[in-house]
């Protein structure tokens, strides 16, 4: 008669097994779902995809609310708590937050967003190399004639200056109207697209070009002198994540201070720029993180 031995020994196994799927998989569904909020804009998409992706990485269930329009919109699904974070620009926010504070590094405009916010929000780290500030853009034989490489240098032609200002497409909603620190221009007229300005710049229209992030986002401006803006005569735009207080843990924060760490201003303008043609946000994050290691 066939031994049983084998069969308890299996069937034990078996068991165990069940237990540990069952222990798993329930303390998975205890867990609530994070949720991730993102805009209407090709950048806000892929941040929150980012974000959502690295903190389910850290085993988090998460999604991604996606819809939620403009800053109004998004800052109103935090404070409601329909979404537990949203990726943002320091700028902006300190904008939104406080329209009287006048501090333009990135250093200051941390400590003075990390004042302003209101109870129950808070940031984490934001990305220092990731800086989605306005350009400014002068025609290159204006600006060879007249010495014009940085904004320091564009500073005291300001009162007789003219300048343009457009949208960049696919980026988050800029803050308040653009300020150049101690800049008061001539006159500053309002174009309907990037390409527009870039041709009031090229045909003497106006003398300055204000595009509200990075000129790599529009081709048509290749070839402008861009002014470089060491001293941050325009206030610092860099990516942070805005997240309700308390929702995560310092395991899960600080894998969102890693993604801080590595983010660049030309990586996020090749995701935006993938993402804004056709390329699907989860996808493009899914590689980014992957390629960095998070």
């Amino acid at each position: 008669m066939p031994s049983t031995a084998p069969r308890r020994v299996l069937a034990r196994m078996l068991v165990a097994a069940l237990a540990v799927f069952a222990v798993s998989c329930g303390s998975a569904e205890d867990e609530p779902v994070f949720v991730v909020g993102a805009g209407d804009s090709a950048e806000s998409r892929v941040l929150a995809e980012i974000y959502a992706g690295a903190l389910a990485r850290t085993g988090l269930p998460v999604r991604v609310r996606t819809g939620l329009g403009d800053r109004a919109g998004t800052l109103a699904a935090l404070d409601a708590g329909a979404v537990g974070l949203v990726g943002e620009h320091t700028g902006a926010l300190l904008a939104a937050f406080d329209g009287t504070a006048e501090v333009t590094t990135p250093a200051e405009v941390g400590t003075a967003l990390n004042r302003s916010l209101p109870e129950g929000l808070v940031v984490a780290d934001p990305a220092e190399s990731a800086d989605l500030r306005p350009r400014l853009l002068v025609e290159p034989v204006a600006a060879r004639r007249d010495g014009l490489d940085s904004v320091r240098a564009l500073i005291p032609r300001c009162p007789a200056t003219t300048a343009g200002v457009a949208t960049v497409p696919g980026l988050l909603p800029p803050g308040a109207a653009i300020r150049v620190a101690e800049c008061e221009f001539a006159a500053v007229t309002s174009f309907p697209s990037p390409e527009a300005l870039v041709q009031a710049v090229r045909t003497g229209v106006v003398g300055v070009g204000v595009l509200t992030g990075p000129p790599e986002l529009v081709p048509a401006a290749d070839g402008l002198t861009v002014l470089a803006d060491e001293d941050f005569a325009v206030r610092a735009e860099n990516v942070v994540p805005l997240l309700r207080k308390g929702v995560l843990d310092d395991q899960r924060t600080r894998k969102l201070n890693y993604v801080a760490g590595e983010l660049t201003t030309a990586e996020l303008v090749e995701l935006v720029r993938a993402v804004g043609t056709g390329s699907a946000p989860a996808e493009s994050a899914r590689q980014w993180l992957d390629a960095h290691g998070l």
